[in-house]
């Protein structure tokens, strides 16, 4: 998660008749801090609020809502979005409401946000972005939340670089010079 554009850019790359019911989860404490940015951001992105610095049930039983009535949901499980463009850690709350609502997660990868609208900035450049939809990852009966989330960090095939894995860890060494 690299830009303030990732979730806007994401919704819009859904098909037609996807992209009317989706709802994307949203930092509280910075989307939802004050009315103006509340509201900008429940009418630009469906967006509802998501407490990233505790687990709250009103947060995760609002997403769980939505999703068991067929809403899709656009979540970033870095929680947050990156200092330095490369991957964070992901945190369990995606993993949680699929298997709390039986629903499966696809994993996408955005390039290119970074360069248009870096975190810090408030000017966008030009740039190009590439989108591309892994395939639905689904926990399977009995699976526990824990499991599912180190499925979901692993990633499937043909997505980029996972924050865990030796690879991933070596190109970001490397390109901090180390």
């Amino acid at each position: 998660h690299h830009s303030h554009l990732d979730a806007g850019l994401l919704i819009t790359s859904l098909p037609e008749p996807h992209r009317h019911r989706v709802f994307a989860a949203a930092a509280a404490d910075y989307f939802f801090d004050s009315r103006v940015k509340a509201t900008a951001s429940a009418l630009v992105l469906n967006a509802i609020p998501i407490d990233r610095t505790k687990v709250g049930r009103r947060s995760a039983d609002a997403a769980a809502e939505l999703l068991d009535g067929g809403w899709s949901m656009v979540i970033f499980p870095e929680g947050g979005r990156s200092p330095d463009g490369w991957g964070q850690p992901f945190r369990g709350g995606a993993a949680y409401l699929a298997i709390r609502c039986g629903v499966p997660v696809v994993p996408v990868h955005l390039a290119g946000t970074g360069r248009i609208l870096p975190k810090g900035k408030n000017r966008p450049r030009p740039s190009h972005t590439v989108v591309t939809f892994g395939t639905p990852l689904r926990a399977t009966d009995g699976e526990r939340s824990q499991a599912f989330f180190f499925l979901m960090v692993r990633g499937p095939p043909g997505l980029p670089h996972f924050p865990t894995t030796a690879r991933y860890a070596a190109l970001r060494r490397a390109a901090a010079g180390e």
